[in-house]
């Protein structure tokens, strides 16, 4: 065994990387510019943008049923009258911070599919989440759904990418990892300790599969270092807000024609125990408000009818106020927005009356949302990423 082969196990061995199953590479600007250039993505290449609101968004107060009398009397200082709501259809509303998502409902470019969520919902954060991230509301697994759709394909570092320092569950599969790429860059080193750290990611038939991967993501990293850095030089993000600007981002990273299938970002700040009028209004506008911007942003390019945005949260919050706020519930709104979606509502709104052990019921389980996603945006087999399941919703018509 070589000194240089002997450095790099120890190396592998002491960080940690050898016993990971999956490690995510981190991407440079520079990386995803290079990739761009290196291998442009096909215009009509469909692209899925996944916007997670962490805390549990109250589904009620987003799209209101504002002139339902349970609605009304069940939220005292709570409830949306007509005064603070973007009338839709059917007796609901958007929150009147939506204006941006209302101007997606008129255009048709905007579905809401009501009472979403998976049987018997959990109320806690943790594992609501894990749930909705696994696709897996059944079995208990550890990768994520869209990992699994990685899993699937050859090893590209640029297939998925979330916009944050963290690896997000969704993203990780079996085999397979997304890559993350953090709002404000990452910068690898240079020099002679660049140099070394290379040689890190070199093969070595004595590897075991754990110690190859863990090399090969050195190897990702220093690749993806490479390519993204001129991208965003060139169009730094510039939105004020957390959401806009990781959505400046992906916009940027998608007109440069970088080969990216997937993007993850994501916002908190929904967990509305109290004063929820005013911070969930506030963080409702802001989403409204980067996504709006977003598809502006590429309606303004050649992939205008490439890109589908998908808004989803662990669950919503329960039907009665707990004073000035609400507490966890299960089922709630998801929205899906772009070009190529066929707009309105999808699904039944729950009844605020026949509850399910005090809690809304689940009239839409996620597994047909993420079945549509799969397939007819990311063209692939749902039955082979969600365990089977055999339907889906036919949100997206229109796809290139």
């Amino acid at each position: 065994m070589s000194t240089c082969d002997f450095n790099r196990r120890q190396f592998l061995k002491y960080t940690g990387a050898a016993g990971a199953a999956s490690i995510a590479a981190t991407l440079t600007m520079s990386d995803v510019a290079r990739a761009a250039t290196a291998a442009p993505m096909a215009l009509g290449t469909p692209i899925l943008v996944l916007v997670t609101l962490y805390g549990g968004n109250d589904g009620l107060n987003t799209v209101v049923p504002y002139t339902d009398p349970t609605y009304l009397a069940q939220r005292p200082g709570l409830s949306l009258d007509a005064s603070g709501v973007i009338p839709l259809s059917n007796g609901l509303a958007l929150n009147g911070t939506m204006t941006g998502f209302g101007s997606l409902w008129a255009a048709n470019k905007l579905a809401i599919v009501l009472g979403v969520s998976y049987p018997q919902p959990s109320l806690s954060h943790f594992t609501s989440m894990a749930i909705w991230q696994t696709g897996s509301p059944v079995e208990e697994i550890s990768s994520g759904w869209i990992g699994r759709y990685l899993d699937h394909l050859p090893h590209d570092p640029f297939r998925a990418i979330g916009i944050d320092s963290t690896l997000t569950p969704l993203l990780a599969g079996e085999h397979r990892v997304g890559s993350m790429l953090p709002l404000g860059g990452l910068q690898v080193p240079t020099g002679s300790l660049a140099n070394q750290m290379q040689l890190l990611a070199a093969s070595s038939r004595q590897d075991s599969a754990l110690t190859a991967a863990a090399a090969a993501s050195i190897g990702d990293l220093f690749q993806l270092s490479a390519t993204v850095g001129p991208v965003l030089d060139k169009s730094p993000p510039s939105s004020a807000s957390s959401l806009g600007q990781q959505l400046d981002v992906v916009g940027n990273l998608i007109a440069a024609n970088v080969p990216t299938r997937v993007y993850s970002v994501s916002l908190s700040g929904f967990d509305t125990h109290s004063d929820e009028l005013s911070a969930q209004g506030s963080a409702l506008g802001q989403v409204s408000d980067a996504i709006t911007a977003f598809l502006a942003q590429v309606g303004a390019t050649p992939r205008a009818k490439d890109v589908v945005v998908m808004v989803y949260s662990e669950f919503g919050r329960r039907v009665a106020t707990n004073g000035s706020g609400t507490d966890h519930g299960t089922s709630a709104p998801v929205f899906i927005a772009g070009n190529s979606v066929a707009g309105g509502f999808y699904g039944e709104q729950p009844s605020l009356t026949q509850l399910v052990n005090g809690d809304l019921a689940v009239t839409t389980d996620f597994r047909d949302v993420y079945a549509a996603m799969l397939s007819d945006v990311l063209e692939t087999d749902p039955k082979m990423i969600l365990n089977g399941w055999p339907t889906k919703l036919n949100i997206v018509t229109n796809a290139a």
